[in-house]
């Protein structure tokens, strides 16, 4: 090997200045992504006595304490909105992992007359914008009896047509010779969709898991208008309060935004194994 050039995953050569350009690239990307947030965890670790508006800023708290989190409590009922939020996204999870994958074993294995049609059906739904139907969503669940209910925000996205497409596309890149053997053996279309197909495609099942979870998490707009009992928020609509009632103080405006995020890194550090498996299962075939 040369001493300018090293070599890439494939052998092909790459000479050392685009190997620096390219982690440059990476780093920028890196401080735009993580930056705020590293941002907003050092702010909400500063006390009462230091400048979080300095110049030059000050990126370490000089005495960190946690005390910002405990005003959040304090504050707001957080746990509550926490809690809520848990129970809305968690059912999210199960309702987007359970309907997406029946739906897409049935759009990906099944033969039936509209098979191409219920696809497209999907494909459409990702190109209409939420925006454009929540007036509708909100009659619907009106008339439901659903309004001011932790089910009137989980209904309309209980199952996601994004998260239906990755699995259909999961089970299209599952071999017809595993199913067909077990069919050949006298197994149904239930056998064979519970003990071989869903095996095979569970990275794509945590990816559907993570962005169940990532979007009922952080919906915002439609809890706003189907909820009006703050016992019934979510934790978004909850730190909504917060920074209105404490627009000057950044630092209790930063521990909640740490308090909402920290869920989603810890399950995405738990999942992340399958998460980058999954990616290529559920990759979009021509």
């Amino acid at each position: 090997m040369s001493i300018l050039t090293l070599t890439d995953g494939d052998g092909r050569r790459i000479p050392v200045w685009q190997l620096l350009l390219r982690y440059l690239l990476l780093l920028a990307v890196l401080a735009l992504t993580v930056g705020p947030f590293l941002w907003q965890l050092s702010t909400s670790l500063k006390g009462p006595g230091e400048d979080i508006f300095s110049s030059p800023p000050k990126f370490f708290p000089g005495h960190p304490t946690l005390d910002n989190y405990t005003r959040v409590a304090e504050t707001i009922p957080v746990w509550d909105y926490a809690l809520n939020s848990v129970k809305v996204a968690t059912a999210n999870v199960v309702t987007n992992c359970v309907g997406s994958a029946l739906a897409g074993y049935a759009l990906a294995r099944m033969r039936y007359r509209g098979r191409r049609a219920a696809t497209l059906a999907f494909i459409l739904a990702m190109l209409v914008p939420v925006e454009g139907i929540i007036i509708a969503q909100f009659t619907t669940m009106r008339e439901l009896g659903l309004n001011n209910t932790l089910i009137g925000v989980l209904l309309p996205g209980s199952v996601a047509a994004m998260n239906v497409l990755l699995m259909r596309n999961a089970f299209l890149n599952l071999p017809h010779e595993v199913e067909e053997a077990a069919f050949v053996d006298g197994a149904n279309v239930w056998q064979r969709f519970f003990w071989i197909a869903l095996p095979s495609v569970r990275g794509t099942l945590a990816v559907v898991a993570i962005f169940a979870f990532m979007g009922a998490w952080d919906d915002f707009l439609w809890p706003l208008i189907v909820l009006s009992d703050p016992a019934n928020f979510t934790l978004t609509i909850g730190l909504n309060y917060l920074h209105g009632t404490f627009a000057n103080d950044e630092r209790l405006v930063a521990a909640g935004t740490i308090i909402a995020v920290l869920p989603l890194i810890v399950l995405f550090a738990c999942l992340q194994r399958f998460f980058f498996r999954g990616v290529g299962e559920g990759a979009v075939k021509g």
